[in-house]
């Protein structure tokens, strides 16, 4: 039987955690750790509610701390870690599983506290690490990074010859209700909205201004959205693991309402991620903005419309030409119903879990560290339409690219 970890207690944390104790024939036994202890006791509690017969306890663990996590790593003997917290936190993670001889998830990869930098050169750095301990890491596994490199792999196999084109869009057309909220971790969203956007043409990246780049996408049973074009995780790995690819992008939906509160605090500093001298302390002021805006887990109830992600390719298959567009297309009130939580959170926690079942039942294990796109798509496919994430596909219709 299967013991898993998870750590990190936000919005994700309280999906992975219902989605885990609602597959009890692979995972026996959960812990849920957290720097803070009474978050990981509110999600239990929750999480007991809908699923009586979970075997589930609750740890307070500081993720900065190697020492801290390899102690309760011992004590817990888990098979695997899935990390849903910080970014920041990936490298220490890993660490103590390395330490330990346990498996390694993530749904986002590793980035510093000083610079807005995402990149995957310093998780991959670890594969022979993991290799030589005969452990695995599965890097990226939510839904963008995550679903969207299942998407492309799954195109790759079943529909392309080559892939020449890549568009991944992101849409949420939901309404929280609130002035200005972020839909996950708020220091983690502004970092990656305030930077400059890249994307992959011809053998090179081309770098953006931020947001500089946009143009309405008709969504499906959304309609036209403003999108704009944004760098992201995936696209560092996909132009790796798939060939013959011309141009990779990433585009997602913003209200005007959103960019202008966004605007306003970046024009007076309140996006800073380097430390200001206040009353005679060192503070952050992303950091201090995180604290007054509202939680994410918070925004499930009253939330409405839908998410709309998906990938919109463009290749050859058999010496013709052909297009393909692959979407899931997720609910917040159904999701809110389901595990009490919105669609940013559940279109992350979903996959998750679908991953380290995946890599627990054998199905996507080998030692090392990988992204979702090296490994067969087929079972992961079949298992989003079954917990919760069901996908759609539109072949040789009009794109937006």
């Amino acid at each position: 039987m299967n013991r898993v970890l998870i750590i990190g207690a936000g919005g994700v944390g309280h999906v992975v955690t219902h989605k885990v104790a609602a597959v009890p024939e692979v995972f026996s036994e959960i812990m849920l750790a957290s720097r803070t202890v009474s978050k990981c006791e509110a999600i239990a509690k929750e999480v007991r509610g809908r699923f009586p017969e979970a075997k589930l306890q609750t740890a307070q663990v500081d993720a900065d701390n190697v020492p801290e996590l390899v102690k309760l790593i011992k004590e817990f003997k888990p098979a695997m870690v899935i990390n849903v917290a910080l970014p920041y936190q990936d490298l220490t993670i890993m660490d103590a599983c390395l330490e330990t001889k346990v498996h390694y998830l993530d749904t986002a990869n590793y980035e510093p506290r000083d610079v807005a930098k995402f990149e995957y050169h310093w998780q991959w750095a670890y594969r022979e690490r993991f290799e030589e301990a005969g452990i695995m890491a599965l890097l990226g596994c939510g839904f963008d990074p995550g679903v969207t490199g299942i998407f492309t792999a799954y195109a790759q196999k079943h529909h392309f010859d080559e892939i020449h084109y890549l568009d991944i869009v992101d849409c949420n057309a939901g309404d929280h209700g609130q002035a200005f909220a972020t839909n996950f971790n708020p220091e983690i969203n502004i970092r990656e909205i305030t930077q400059n956007g890249r994307y992959w043409e011809n053998g090179e990246w081309k770098e953006t201004e931020p947001l500089e780049i946009h143009q309405p996408v008709d969504y499906p049973n959304i309609g036209p959205k403003e999108s704009y074009l944004l760098y992201h995780e995936e696209l560092e790995s996909l132009t790796k693991n798939i060939p013959h690819l011309k141009r990779a992008r990433f585009w997602m939906t913003f209200g005007q309402q959103y960019i202008t509160h966004l605007r306003v605090l970046e024009n007076v500093g309140m996006t800073g991620i380097h430390p200001i001298k206040f009353k005679g302390q060192d503070i952050i002021p992303l950091e201090f903005l995180k604290a007054v805006l509202p939680e994410p887990s918070s925004l499930g109830e009253g939330y409405e419309g839908q998410t709309s992600i998906g990938c919109q390719i463009r290749g050859l298959k058999d010496g013709e030409e052909k297009t393909y567009y692959v979407y899931n297309n997720c609910d917040h009130a159904e999701t809110y119903r389901e595990v009490g939580a919105q669609a940013i959170s559940y279109t992350t926690g979903v996959p998750a879990m679908i991953g380290a079942k995946l890599m627990m039942e054998g199905k996507w294990m080998k030692p090392g560290v990988y992204n979702v796109e090296e490994f067969n798509p087929d079972p992961f496919m079949e298992e989003l339409n079954k917990y919760g994430l069901p996908w759609h596909e539109k072949i040789n219709e009009e794109l937006a690219f």
